[in-house]
């Protein structure tokens, strides 16, 4: 077997949440002999990145985050991996939750391995677990172990490739298989190699003539397929017994491409200054800001000019613990300092090629707002926001207008709950929290005729306007509307955009408390006064005539209603409709998601009212797996109880 030594290189830990990925990762540092100084925390929102050497060769492991939440985050790691370590539960039920990642590992066109963790408590025949994962995979997957049992307990593997035993514990090699497994082991190694024969005519030939393929010949053809994304192989262990590790590793040693093939296959030409891509942006208090970077092209030294900036500092992270270096080479992970303009996603060199964006997180699907909660802490709270936005770029803020609230929007309640506490112990500034408000509407039914006047005298010069409108309704969408209908100068010219800036102001507050919304205002007659007329006078008496108008007119209060698509897996679409309909939802129909088979999109108009938590819920339906997008789509009448609640709230 043929290995040639290389670069750094990197490897992706991801998996579903709660599979043991964080385990995994230590277990793996410490097989290399570099544990961890410190436990990496459990539920953790952001990657975490160690350094390690295994058989005197350098590697970057970057344990992504596992929630669905943070989807964005592992997303931005395995842009800038040499390839994917997939780590999953030995069930064929959990299989679908991997889906997800499966897709993004394809969307990148990025080599993986599959990890079944926890083998000691699989109950499932290996070929389900696989079969059931087969379906969301971009290529086949090949089962590179056979499990050996005492009883009911795993007790070791088959190399299916070399043919040889393994016993757990020591991982040393028994010899050949035992002989009630010498079958079982025969048909894995064929099936093996049937896969593979599908793009090596030389190995086709080999089978179809009933030749013996070698070990060497499998490995080489094996490692080959996997750099080309035909196939993903498929071991397992125990990550918190240390079972598989050592096989593992050596698997990723033989199979990860070499920084160089990936940096080629991304478009990245060897030569040339140094190129760097950030994929993770974290500010460390008093350390100033770091940006996590893949070195695509080296070497680059503390001191280099990047993009106008200099680099403040060259750090890897060695047994999980930040390490100043000297200078980072091609294909290095490392944190680089002081770069104030860099964000992630962020390309910091010259020429970069245009193949190397970062995946755009998916919109927000959960938002509170947020307020400090000292008003002292206004102006620190927009420099808290500026950074956590460097830092998560899944999370957005906005100042919603219409209510005055500002909204901190991101991909689920998990995710915004953490970055509230990053804004409180991370930089110092505890915010106070709700769901947002809605912005509801009002209209009107019928039309009216209102009669406006204002008169007073204050000694000198007094206030003197009338004004006669007629405010009639107009069909749902088409906003405020004025009509000039004056003749004869009733109104002088110069007053009537004052009367038209009334009506419109006026109509910000309706009977309701709400903005009044679908009316055409026409001015029809009025009288004025040589002295005592002007411009607020005017506004003034529209502004009244506005007031006693609306609640004659049969007010409606109008909710908005979003066009919602919720994206599931197809033998979840029914439990998703109910979900929709019990929240006040208008079905639509449903169709296949494009270029995902298996999954469906659901369409559905929702109230806006009723989407606030609706992601909490059904991603408790769908195994974490249901996400949807929304956009505005009308404003609709509420009645009854709903519409009495927001009179009520509203005074």
């Amino acid at each position: 077997m043929v290995h040639t030594p290389s670069g750094p290189r990197t490897v992706a830990i991801v998996g579903p949440f709660g599979t043991g990925k964080t385990t995994l990762f230590e277990a793996m540092l410490a097989a290399a002999g570099t544990p961890l100084a410190r436990a990496a925390p459990r539920g953790g929102h952001e990657p975490r990145m160690a350094h390690t050497r295994f058989m005197d060769e350098p590697w970057a492991l970057i344990d992504c985050p596992g929630s669905v939440e943070c989807a964005h985050a592992a997303a931005h790691a395995l842009s800038v991996a040499d390839l994917a370590l997939l780590v999953i539960d030995p069930s064929p039920a959990r299989a679908l939750a991997a889906a997800p990642l499966l897709h993004a590992i394809g969307d990148l066109g990025l080599p993986f391995l599959v990890f079944i963790n926890r083998i000691d408590t699989m109950a499932e025949p290996m070929r389900e677990i696989i079969g059931a994962l087969q379906p969301h995979a971009p290529c086949p997957l090949v089962q590179r172990e056979l499990p050996i049992r005492t009883g009911d307990q795993v007790t070791g593997f088959i190399d299916v490739i070399s043919e040889r035993a393994y016993h757990y514990g020591t991982e040393a090699s028994t010899g050949a298989p035992p002989p009630d497994l010498a079958a079982p082991e025969a048909e894995a190694r064929a099936d093996l190699v049937e896969i593979l024969a599908d793009h090596d005519d030389a190995l086709l030939e080999k089978l179809i003539e009933d030749q013996s393929v070698s070990s060497a010949e499998i490995y080489a053809r094996l490692r080959q397929e996997q750099a080309d994304h035909l196939v993903a192989g498929v071991l397992f262990g125990a990550a918190d017994r240390g079972w598989g590790i050592f096989r593992l590793w050596k698997a990723l040693r033989h199979d990860t491409p070499s920084a160089g093939q990936t940096a080629a296959q991304r478009g990245i030409a060897a030569e040339g200054a140094p190129l760097a891509q950030v994929f993770h942006t974290l500010h460390a208090g008093q350390g100033g800001k770091l940006s996590w970077a893949r070195i695509w092209r080296g070497p680059l030294k503390d001191g280099t000019i990047l993009n106008g900036a200099r680099v403040g500092g060259v750090w890897q992270n060695p047994a999980g613990e930040a390490a100043r270096v000297t200078e980072a080479q091609t294909g290095d992970i490392v944190a680089l300092g002081r770069l104030e303009a860099a964000t992630t996603g962020s390309l910091l060199g010259d020429t970069p090629p245009p193949n190397l964006a970062i995946p755009t997180p998916p919109p927000p699907v959960h938002a509170l707002a947020i307020a400090a909660r000292e008003r002292r802490d206004d102006v620190r709270l927009s420099g808290a926001l500026q950074k956590l936005l460097e830092e998560s770029p899944a999370l957005s803020v906005v100042h919603d207008a219409d209510t005055g609230e500002t909204l901190l929007a991101g991909p689920g309640e998990l995710q915004l709950r953490a970055a509230l506490e990053r804004l409180s112990t991370g930089f110092g500034v505890p915010v106070t929290s709700h769901p947002p408000a809605i912005a509801y509407r009002e209209s009107i039914r019928q039309p009216i005729t209102q009669h406006g006047r204002l008169k007073r005298q204050t000694g000198g010069h007094g206030q003197f306007a009338d004004v006669k409108l007629h405010i009639a309704p107009l069909p749902r969408g088409t906003g405020f509307r004025f009509v000039d209908r004056i003749v004869g100068g009733a109104v002088p010219r110069n007053y009537i955009p004052a009367v038209a800036a009334g009506a419109e102001e006026a109509a910000k507050k309706g009977a309701f408390g709400h903005q009044v919304v679908d009316i055409e205002v026409t001015l029809t007659d009025g009288s004025y006064h040589d002295v005592d007329s002007s411009e607020m006078a005017f506004k003034s008496a529209t502004r009244q005539a506005m007031a006693e108008a609306f609640p004659k007119a049969e007010p409606v209060l109008l909710e908005p209603v979003d066009h919602v698509t919720v994206t599931v897996p197809s033998p979840y679409s029914a439990a998703t409709q109910r979900l929709l309909t019990a929240r006040r939802g208008q079905i639509l129909g449903y169709d296949e998601h494009p270029g995902r088979p298996g999954w469906d999109d659901v369409q559905a108009l929702v109230p806006q009212s009723d989407l606030f938590g609706m992601i909490i819920e059904l991603r408790s339906l769908t195994m974490g797996l249901g996400s949807y997008t929304r956009r505005f789509d009308h404003l609709a009448e509420l009645h009854g109880k709903a519409a009495a609640q927001v009179r009520a709230a509203a005074g």
